[in-house]
């Protein structure tokens, strides 16, 4: 059964941008790949129905991921019959994708509040598609088709489509930004991001910086502003407060969510920005982390503007550097990517 609604699955793609797919018979190799999706930002990812052991992998992940990562929302690709959605549907999938648009697959989606991502290839079929239920179309093979001119065209007397182009998404700036400022809702990508080489080199981490770099080139191509906002404020614990007694306030008084970390706890609501309350205690007023959408270009703005930066630290799925001025109040601050 599925741990995902269709509206979760929907709007979690929505948000990202971008559904990476793959197949491999190996399951431990398997695990590994998803893993690298998600530390890169992509909770969404299509396993594709592509050889004998299928069925049996993908089983394994659902139930690897069940518990390792829960956040992690799991499909199958390249289903073109409704006896081998079910199959995959009744192990636990949480949205199934086709290459064409199968009717019987779509009404048994729906019956199943399954989401479902029909292959289209004409404005026809898109309509017929949405008259299905389908939410988010994909576009399949995106390149063949028309390219983003096909995009833009089908978008114009139908603004409301949503469309995924899957085959003919090149893991470039360039293509991706050709894509979503197309109009596309999301870009589907699979051997030209996941390739062949990566896999049989184990290079996972090198496919979480590909991911990574995906869903940043799709925020910056739907225009996002490059300082988005604040991500949390850094309370220092000062006298004999220690920061659990903090951290424990804050839960007890506004039922947030506790998170204790190596240093600090980090606190929040239903809503956006996060507090974190460090463990060591400090003289430090507080600190400020502005979230970023492109790294690399906020670092260029700030410098440009005489402002002086510490040593940043790069990981796979985050980013982040201090000022080394304060704020007028004697408050730091620091920029903050995440994927």
């Amino acid at each position: 059964m599925a741990r995902f609604s269709r509206l979760d699955v929907y709007n979690t793609v929505l948000e990202g941008g971008m559904v990476p797919l793959f197949y491999h018979a190996e399951k431990g190799t398997a695990v590994e790949i998803v893993s690298a999706c998600a530390q890169g930002g992509a909770n969404v990812v299509e396993f594709t129905n592509r050889g004998e052991m299928a069925h049996s992998v993908f089983h394994d992940l659902v139930n690897h991921f069940r518990s390792a990562d829960p956040s992690v929302i799991l499909g199958v690709g390249s289903v073109i019959d409704a006896p081998t959605a079910a199959l995959f549907i009744a192990s636990g999938a949480n949205f199934i994708v086709s290459p064409s648009l199968q009717p019987d697959v779509a009404r048994l989606c729906n019956l199943h509040k399954i989401a479902y991502f029909p292959g289209c290839a004409t404005a026809t079929e898109i309509s017929q598609a949405e008259e299905l239920g389908a939410e988010i179309c994909k576009l399949f093979p995106g390149e063949q088709v028309g390219g983003p001119g096909f995009v833009s065209a089908v978008m114009a007397p139908g603004p409301w489509h949503r469309l995924m182009p899957t085959g003919g998404v090149d893991a470039t700036e360039e293509s991706v930004t050709a894509w979503i400022k197309a109009g596309a809702a999301a870009v589907g990508m699979g051997s030209k991001l996941i390739t062949t080489q990566a896999m049989a080199a184990r290079d996972f981490g090198g496919i979480a910086q590909g991911v990574a770099k995906i869903r940043a080139w799709v925020r910056k191509a739907r225009g996002l502003p490059l300082f988005v906002g604040v991500e949390h404020v850094g309370l220092y614990p000062h006298g004999s407060v220690p920061g659990a007694d903090i951290a424990a306030w804050y839960e007890n008084t506004f039922n947030f969510q506790s998170v204790e970390q190596h240093s600090s706890f980090f606190l929040s609501g239903k809503g956006p920005g996060r507090i974190e309350v460090d463990k060591a205690a400090s003289t430090k007023p507080l600190h400020i982390a502005v979230r970023v959408s492109n790294f690399e270009e906020a670092v260029s703005v700030l410098q440009a503007k005489g402002i002086a930066l510490q040593e940043p630290s790069i990981q796979p799925t985050s980013k982040t550097v201090y000022l080394k001025d304060t704020d007028p109040d004697g408050n730091l601050v620091h920029l903050l990517w995440t994927a």
